[in-house]
């Protein structure tokens, strides 16, 4: 698991089957097995080379993130060790585990702030978005602070410390970014739907198991 909270800003190349990631001095050293947030997608550390390491990449993480894209270029790239249990939780909770890509679709310079408006590639990922809650941008901890579309889209306000200590300075309009939606709402959708609450009407609908009289057992009322 991760928080959020970039600590570096690395380059990411291909190296044959592999990608090299460099730019981890400020966490290091680093262990074989180590998990290192890139973009935020976690990567194992296959082999220590430099002031970096190596990582195996499957299809899948190459077809779902801009890593595939970013290693062709010598890409910037946002970099977090995993978090260790006696860490500070700073940011939100970050698995990792990009749910899909998304599209940069403007960026405007406030007088304290940059307003960053993205959209998800996949409209439907927007259920997981809502004003005041957090997503990862490039494995960034960012609060939303507007969303449209029912969340297809959604803008965030980026302060200048985060503004100058991550890849966020280099991105442009219509670039890609990785996008991990809050794990609390992807969990409590599927609880949701296992108690058939999903859809309430429906003839196999359960009760919910969190009900007011439970809570109320329970010391939450």
């Amino acid at each position: 698991m991760f928080t959020g909270l970039v600590q570096a800003v690395g380059r990411l190349e291909r190296r044959g089957q592999q990608l090299l990631v460099s730019g981890c001095a400020p966490f290091a050293p680093l262990q074989l097995g180590d998990s290192v947030a890139v973009d935020g997608v976690c990567l194992t550390v296959a082999a220590c080379v430099g002031d970096g390491f190596l990582a195996d990449v499957s299809e899948e993480t190459l077809q779902r993130t801009t890593l595939g894209a970013k290693s062709m270029g010598r890409g910037a790239v946002n970099l977090e060790p995993a978090l260790r249990l006696a860490d500070r939780l700073g940011g939100h909770l970050v698995s990792g585990h990009v749910d899909g890509g998304g599209t940069v679709t403007a960026i405007d310079a406030l007088p304290q702030s940059w307003r960053l408006e993205l959209a998800w590639n996949d409209p439907a990922y927007g259920r997981y978005v809502v004003e005041k809650g957090s997503i990862a941008v490039d494995g960034i901890s960012l609060t939303v602070a507007g969303c449209a579309e029912q969340g297809g889209r959604f803008w965030v306000a980026v302060i200048p410390h985060t503004w100058a200590s991550t890849a966020l300075q280099y991105l442009k309009v219509g670039a890609a970014v990785n996008l991990e939606a809050d794990v609390i709402a992807r969990y409590t959708e599927r609880l949701l739907a296992q108690n058939g609450a999903a859809d309430p009407h429906s003839a196999n609908a359960k009760q919910p198991s969190i009900t007011q009289a439970w809570l109320a057992e329970n010391g939450w009322a």
